[in-house]
C-alpha cells in the first residue's frame, strides 16, 4: 500500500508505504490487549500450600475478631461500625503495624474484605489471617 505525497518536481511523484506503520500498530494493540487485564488491582493473598498449624497470638488487644453474625471484635470491644477509626486510634497497633484476623466460617467474604482494607488504611503491613487447624482423625 503506497500514498502518493506532492505533486510533479524533477523526481515525480514520492511514496511513502505504510505497511510498517499499520504492522507496528497492530503489535501494540495486541500487546496492550494481553496486559490491560493483568493491570488490575486486589488484594494479595498468598495461599499455603500445607496443613495450617497453630499461630501464636502475641496479644489479644492485637486481634480482631469477625463472628459469623458479622460483628467485628477488636480485643474486647465491639468495634463494628468503626473499625478505621478504632484501629488508627490504637496505639499499639501504629507502632507495630502488625494485626491478627480471626473470621468465623460461615463470615461473608465482604465483611472480611472491608476489615482487611480498614487495617490496610490504618497503616498495618503484617496482617495474619487466622484459621483453625484441622484436626486429624486417628488411624485405626
Amino acid at each position: 500500500m503506497a500514498l502518493s505525497v506532492g505533486g510533479r518536481g524533477r523526481r515525480g511523484f514520492r511514496d511513502i508505504n505504510v505497511t510498517p506503520l499499520v504492522d507496528v500498530m497492530l503489535v501494540l494493540l495486541i500487546v496492550f490487549m494481553v496486559t490491560a487485564p493483568l493491570l488490575t488491582t486486589g488484594l494479595r493473598i498468598d495461599l499455603p500450600e500445607v496443613k495450617a498449624a497453630q499461630t501464636p497470638v502475641k496479644d489479644a488487644r492485637l486481634l480482631v475478631s469477625i463472628t459469623k453474625e458479622e460483628k467485628v471484635l477488636f480485643g474486647e470491644e465491639d468495634v463494628t461500625d468503626h473499625i478505621d477509626q478504632a484501629l488508627k486510634d490504637n496505639a499499639r497497633v501504629q507502632k507495630e503495624r502488625e494485626l491478627y484476623i480471626r473470621a468465623d466460617k460461615n463470615a461473608r467474604y465482604g465483611i472480611v474484605a472491608t476489615v482487611v482494607a480498614a487495617a490496610r488504611n490504618s497503616g498495618v503491613e503484617s496482617l495474619n489471617l487466622l484459621v483453625e487447624p484441622e484436626v486429624e482423625e486417628e488411624k485405626k
